[in-house]
């Protein structure tokens, strides 16, 4: 292909275009403004496509400007589904005795009536101490299973990060790619035993995580610490509940595992790989890593009939007028059904141009959205900060929620409304929020929609 060819500028150290991680200029022939790439044949588990938040970008200064990256998965999976490997690590320290202990005994109990045979199944049960209740096996004996879970019973301080580690090991045991590995991890207080601080603990997870091992945190009462807790969940790609009341116990587990139930593609990997003059300046709500002209993060699970979006914020360098394509987004993933590992891939293109009014008039209303979304989250995080560092009263902040609340209603995000909306009332009546408001940021950040 000649360098003028289809009048398009020229950029010098141009190499093929299907080799980004080897060229510099990220230049394409074609492009149509109003069309999504697709990159998914439909037999896969998953699709994906690259929104791009204007069909335009500023040529003659730098710029920044937003891609949202959606990964919708289909229904066509039927009730077809790996077996699962499933550790249940349970918190039995001594604020636990009573109902709460009883609720957590029954949830368990129903688990296992919802496991099949060929699903692997361990229980590990943690307070100073951290007991195996019963190692990783099939759940084959339910009648058995449930009395091991029955004999649980209180001890004394919170040893969390021990008990991670040993249901971890415990998913590690059964040598086989063939499953989907998932920890419930339930608690109801902070550490107070063995390592406890907080970047031991969610770096331990991320670690299990490379390991293809998920964690679903669940906090109980009013006593655990809720930020930890939502940096395990989203660390290692698992789910966040705070649960409010013992015997609502039961139903969140039950929720869980019938989600669990429904994933379809997991261990998700999504790598940015970047052309010259470009830089990923952010991923919203995901943290992720940076090599030479790359940028990556790891992903959530993703259920049947569900959509995992990532929104992505670039650093555009002034460049001569004409089409460029700035990135290429690759996806891989282990799809839950049949055990493959597959591959997605899509470019992020625009056209560069210096008519200022051409970029106003072409902002993707979708994309605009979902920023506006991502800009909520962050607010509610400075209001939770603002209540516990006391710089705001329960007015401001509820006059800062209400903002929050209007906003997330105008994109249609009703649940998180809703959860602030009961802040709200919960602040007026005195009581604590930033249990509820926590579990929102994490929802809202997780980019999930559908089902």
């Amino acid at each position: 292909m000649s360098d003028n060819q289809n009048n398009i500028p020229f950029e010098p150290e141009k190499t093929q275009i299907s080799d980004l991680s080897q060229q510099d200029s990220g230049r394409t022939q074609a492009f149509d403004p109003q069309k999504t790439q697709m990159s998914a044949p439909p037999e896969k588990a998953l699709t994906m496509k690259c929104i791009a938040g204007n069909a335009y970008a500023a040529a003659a200064h730098p710029s920044r400007e937003h891609v949202l990256v959606a990964m919708t998965a289909g229904g066509a999976a039927g009730g077809r589904r790996m077996p699962l490997n499933l550790c249940l690590i349970i918190d039995r320290s001594g604020s636990m005795e009573g109902a709460p202990l009883e609720y957590v005994k029954r949830a368990c109990s129903y688990v296992v009536d919802l496991l099949e045979p060929n699903d692997v199944l361990s229980i590990i049960a943690f307070e100073e101490r951290v007991d195996v209740i019963m190692p990783a096996r099939r759940v084959v004996n339910k009648a058995l299973i449930k009395e091991h879970i029955n004999r649980l019973e209180v001890g004394n301080t919170t040893n969390l990060y021990d008990g991670i580690a040993a249901g971890a090991s415990q998913i590690a045991s059964v040598a086989s790619s063939g499953y989907v590995n998932r920890a419930l991890l339930f608690t109801d207080g902070e550490p107070t035993a063995g390592i406890k601080d907080y970047n031991s603990i969610v770096g331990q997870v991320a670690e299990q995580k490379s390991r293809g091992i998920t964690i679903t945190a669940l906090g109980f009462g009013d006593e655990y610490n809720e930020e930890l807790l939502a940096g395990i969940a989203k660390r290692s790609g698992g789910n966040y509940y705070y649960i409010t009341r013992p015997e609502l116990i039961p139903e969140v587990f039950r929720k869980e595992l019938e989600t669990l139930m429904t994933v379809v593609a997991r261990n998700l990997h999504m790598r940015v790989r970047l052309s010259r003059w470009v830089q990923v300046r952010q991923v919203y709500g995901r943290l992720p890593s940076f090599g030479e002209r790359y940028a990556e993060v790891t992903l959530p699970d993703v259920e049947r009939g569900s959509t995992e979006s990532a929104l992505i914020e670039f650093e555009l360098g002034q460049r001569p007028a004409g089409v460029y394509r700035v990135a290429r987004v690759e996806l891989t993933y282990e799809d839950s059904v049949t055990g493959r590992t597959e591959q997605l891939a899509c470019d992020v293109v625009f056209e560069f141009t210096a008519d200022e009014s051409l970029i106003a008039a072409n902002v993707n209303e979708q994309v605009q959205r979902e920023i506006e979304v991502a800009l909520a989250s962050r607010n509610l995080e400075r209001t939770v900060m603002g209540m516990r560092t006391q710089q705001l009263d329960p007015s401001a902040a509820i006059a800062e929620l209400e903002k929050t609340k209007a906003l997330l209603v105008q994109q249609g995000k009703v649940t998180q409304a809703q959860d602030i909306q009961k802040a709200i009332d919960d602040i007026k009546q005195g009581a604590g929020v930033e249990k509820t408001l926590v579990g929102t940021i994490y929802n809202l950040d997780r980019g999930k929609s559908g089902k």
